[in-house]
């Protein structure tokens, strides 16, 4: 999609990333400079409107430059899913100045994360205990929130909690009084995007904090927030593939044993075109999701959480079979096979792991049936 808006952008982000993201997988850690940079361009939520500072890409565009940047650093692509997760939540939710205010902020630098899983609320985040306790003028939030992407560089945190029996968003300073961002050690995959536990005792802020004044049905707000985490994780692992297929494409034309390249193996070539057809599947797929979304077909839903699915499932098989064409040639830390391995496992289990994906996929095929579609 060489025509899309983000091209010039993209061809930046190659050239700042360059061969970088391998030690910031080792480092653990992304350089903040360059996220607010990226974040002051409104490039970490590119679909935000133009009227409050942003490019307002759309999904299908939007798909493209994060798979681009999922190609380059998993890491960096899920500091972009936290910020548009966050920059979707606020304009869905907000109020107008709400929008005004954060969205300005998260267009002009500012960085920001979404806060909903905590120790007892994973795949049931019906189970939420944090609470949000009207006083006065004032909120007051308490709760931990655990696996949250993007903490440890966030400048705000959108927090999901109860307030009086029905769901709500609350956006809290980093730096507010008593909060403790904590990072999560030696994470697994996507090293580098900072996941943190985050901890609020008490702390209080003003009833302007809550998005809409709060009263949300808690389903609904998950649900709403969760719809673009998905499917900018699926085109991030669009991304994770599309890099293996380099990685493995290039090895196996340049390795030789036996006389015979690697790529001219019936068996490793079985593995490229396994490779080539992963990435082309989790493409198509993702491409239908976000035209639906941009068209707004009633399919959004259903044709997001498939993406998500299909590309997360792709990416682990298709990682794994990179291992197995670059064997040793990948077996180390930082390289770029390496990470897809390790980050690719991961993308099954956010956002709704992969057995919520099919759980939803089942129950949407019983009304195909009983519907007759």
């Amino acid at each position: 999609m060489s025509e899309s808006p983000l091209a010039a952008a993209a061809a930046e982000l190659t050239a700042r990333v360059g061969d970088r993201a391998a030690a910031w997988d080792v480092d653990g850690r992304l350089p903040e400079d360059l996220l607010r940079a990226l974040g002051a361009r409104g490039l970490l939520c590119a679909e935000v409107p133009a009227g409050y500072g942003g490019l307002g890409a759309s999904s299908v565009h939007s798909g493209w430059f994060t798979a681009h940047a999922g190609s380059l650093c998993s890491s960096l692509r899920s500091v972009m899913t936290s910020q548009g997760m966050a920059a979707w939540t606020i304009q869905r939710f907000g109020d107008r100045a709400q929008r005004a205010d954060y969205l300005g902020r998260l267009t002009s630098g500012d960085l920001a994360a979404v806060a909903f899983s905590e120790p007892a609320a994973g795949s049931d985040l019906s189970s939420v205990a944090t609470t949000v306790r009207a006083d006065g003028d004032d909120v007051v939030v308490n709760g931990e929130k655990v696996w949250i992407t993007a903490a440890a560089y966030a400048d705000l945190i959108v927090v999901v909690g109860e307030l009086d029996g029905l769901g709500t968003a609350v956006v809290v300073p980093s730096n507010a009084e008593g909060v403790t961002i904590e990072r999560v050690p030696h994470p697994s995959g996507c090293r580098a995007a900072g996941h943190s536990t985050v901890r609020l005792h008490d702390v209080r802020l003003p009833r302007s904090a809550v998005l809409g004044g709060g009263g949300v049905e808690l389903s609904m707000l998950i649900t709403t927030a969760l719809a673009y985490g998905r499917i900018s994780v699926a085109w991030g692992c669009v991304g994770i593939l599309r890099a293996c297929l380099a990685a493995a494409g290039a090895h196996a034309a340049n390795r030789y044993q036996g006389g015979v390249a690697l790529a001219d193996r019936q068996l490793v070539a079985r593995h490229l075109a396994d490779l080539y057809a992963d990435e082309q599947a989790a493409t198509r797929v993702c491409e239908h999701a976000s035209r639906a979304w941009d068209e707004r077909s009633p399919e959004r839903v259903v044709a997001t959480v498939l993406a998500k699915y299909v590309s997360s499932t792709a990416a682990a098989r298709g990682s794994g079979t990179a291992v197995q064409v670059l064997a040793s040639a990948a077996a180390q830390d930082g390289h770029v096979v390496a990470r897809a391995h390790r980050d690719a496992k991961l993308m099954e289990l956010i956002e709704g792991s992969n057995e919520i994906c099919q759980l939803i996929l089942a129950g949407h095929t019983r009304v195909l049936v009983n519907t007759g579609d």
